[in-house]
């Protein structure tokens, strides 16, 4: 079972108020031991060798966060649920056609592999649409039922502060596949087994390019059941918490 350790932070010190958040007049830290609030998949497992492992987590990000109008891909770890599970949506391997496995961390090839596509899910995606990585850290790609808290769509925040809410099959992603077939190796067509088989059409759903949009003049991210799944861009400032390598 998951465990959240919170705490209600001001200039003068910290005071602990039991489990769940952090608040500080500028922050918000939402701290975990990286265990999920249901069973995960049975790691290692196939496309997946690693072994889930808890670890301290925590993550920082801004209470009061101001959107701007230029928008940044800077933070593979995007957000961070209210369970203290990472969201890491991308992955950090590429098609590589010199690789027995086919993809390696070599970009050269510019084609991102997704771990979720539409016809299949590949590097041990569990039913929770999580999996672990090389350290034993649990973290998703997609959304899932258990993350509605007492039924309620906030699910998380973003790395930029603004909050991450889930309304399934409610909100649609102006991201679509591209039409016809690559011009590069692997060639085939474009059928979503890589970032780039995506491209952004403003306009065609209901969200913008960072899979957000203002309700009631407040400004929101969401989670979707297609690509993106949930922002894979930032309107606001980055924290640094979600910067480093995790």
């Amino acid at each position: 079972m998951y465990k959240l350790i919170i705490l209600f932070l001001s200039f003068f010190g910290p005071l602990v108020l039991g489990d769940g958040y952090t608040y500080a007049q500028e922050q918000t830290c939402i701290s975990s031991d990286g265990s999920p609030n249901h069973e995960i998949g049975n790691f290692p497992t196939r496309g997946n060798p690693h072994k889930f492992k808890k670890q301290k987590i925590k993550f920082c990000f801004s209470k009061n966060p101001i959107k701007t109008n230029k928008n940044k891909y800077i933070a593979s770890v995007v957000g961070v649920t209210l369970t203290g599970i990472p969201i890491r949506p991308g992955t950090v391997d590429w098609y590589d056609k010199n690789s027995p496995r086919k993809h390696s961390k070599d970009k050269s090839s510019g084609l991102n592999l997704e771990a979720i596509r539409p016809y299949e899910k590949i590097f041990g995606i569990d039913r929770y649409n999580g999996h672990v990585d090389h350290r034993g850290l649990y973290h998703y790609h997609k959304s899932n039922s258990l993350l509605l808290l007492n039924g309620k769509p906030l699910i998380g925040y973003a790395a930029d502060g603004f909050e991450i809410f889930y309304i399934p099959n409610k909100v649609k992603s102006s991201w679509q596949l591209k039409k016809g077939n690559r011009k590069v190796e692997p060639f085939g067509k474009y059928d979503g087994a890589f970032k780039e088989d995506y491209r952004f059409v403003e306009g065609s759903g209901d969200l913008d390019e960072c899979n957000g949009k203002f309700v009631n003049g407040i400004y929101k991210y969401f989670a979707t059941e297609t690509f993106p799944f949930f922002p894979r861009c930032h309107w606001g400032k980055i924290s640094k918490d979600f910067r480093q390598k995790r």
